[in-house]
């Protein structure tokens, strides 16, 4: 079968490679949806934490399930179905106090393991979700919703609070899309004006901030000088992690959903005197897996509307390096099979 590696940085190739052999507990799944993330992009430039080449990538994914032996969830052989990519070890602390996102034995495909850029993947059923009632692009794109639906989950946010999503790529917007579905007033803030109003028209946030013009003094506008409540960094950035800790309110709450490859630092008087509570999100759970294809199937979030870009397999390794171009104005580029 074909599969899509990155020998090295800034090097993907198509290879011929062996049929995974299905073993007790799995289902192999002929993959049909692929969704190109940030966790991609940081592998093919060489800034991706936890990461050893080569790799296969991919772990936003959708397919059809091939065959599956007898299993207690009801899967069955032609079942559409999306892949929770979080490989857990079900023993450690983390796992037994149901944290599975932060397993201390992690291994996500497509970073730790080799992933869904394949024409067929094994996986444990316990890991398999049936999409029954939602369109494969859809299914595919559970995955980055997922993520922003944690961040969201494990804020504690409420009804009325006013929060600050920075970062206007596919993972913020799920973070802007689930703070509006559970009744918050979102503002969101980015440097790039399309993305702006994409924030607008797909996650219709309330209020939005471009970072270049004085974001303290219009989020202190906006906020009656009190500063968002709960504000979400979604960059992946340094400097804006950094600057984070000045746009959030007295007694409020930051949560880090970006990953970076480096050290956060904040000034620890002002951390004090607002006494902050800053948070950590990583992955996602099943809870949050089932939170998001609910809000799908009611129409409560509309998801085919973020894909902007698409190519098939065989064009995949041409097509990458031209969405990487800021001038491509790509939201969420995807690969069919």
């Amino acid at each position: 079968m074909k599969a899509i590696v990155c020998q090295k940085p800034d090097d993907l190739q198509i290879i011929e490679t062996e049929k995974p052999i299905l073993k007790n507990g799995e289902a192999s799944v002929n993959i049909k949806r692929i969704g190109i993330c940030g966790t991609d992009i940081h592998a093919y430039k060489g800034n991706q934490p936890f990461f050893t080449y080569p790799r296969i990538l991919g772990h936003e994914l959708s397919g059809i399930i091939e065959k599956v032996e007898e299993n207690g969830k009801g899967f069955q052989s032609g079942d559409h179905v999306a892949i929770i990519p979080y490989m857990h070890c079900g023993k450690c602390i983390a796992c037994k106090t149901g944290k599975t996102n932060c397993c201390t034995e992690m291994q996500v495909i497509g970073v730790h393991k080799d992933g869904g850029m394949v024409e067929t993947l094994t996986v444990p059923v316990t890991h398999l979700i049936k999409t029954d009632r939602i369109s494969l692009d859809e299914a595919a794109m559970l995955e980055p919703m997922s993520i922003g639906a944690h961040a969201v989950r494990r804020s504690s946010l409420k009804e009325g609070d006013k929060v600050l999503v920075i970062g206007a790529g596919p993972i913020g917007l799920g973070v802007m899309a689930f703070a509006k579905y559970r009744g918050a007033h979102v503002i969101a803030m980015d440097i790039n004006e399309e993305r702006l109003a994409f924030c607008r028209s797909w996650a219709n946030v309330d209020e939005t901030v471009n970072a270049k013009n004085d974001p303290i003094k219009q989020l202190s506008e906006m906020t009656d000088g009190d500063l968002p409540s709960i504000v979400f960094d979604a960059t992946g950035n340094i400097q804006s992690m950094n600057q984070a800790f000045q746009y959030t309110a007295h007694g409020g709450t930051l949560v880090f959903v970006g990953l970076v490859k480096g050290d956060i630092t904040f000034h620890d008087p002002d951390f004090h005197k607002k006494e902050l509570t800053l948070l950590a999100s990583r992955n996602a759970t099943k809870e949050d897996f089932t939170n998001v294809i609910g809000a799908v199937k009611d129409k409560k979030i509309q998801l085919e509307d973020l894909i902007t870009h698409r190519c098939s397999f065989n064009e995949m390794t041409v097509q990458f390096e031209e969405w990487l171009l800021p001038q491509s104005n790509v939201i969420k580029a995807i690969i069919e099979i």
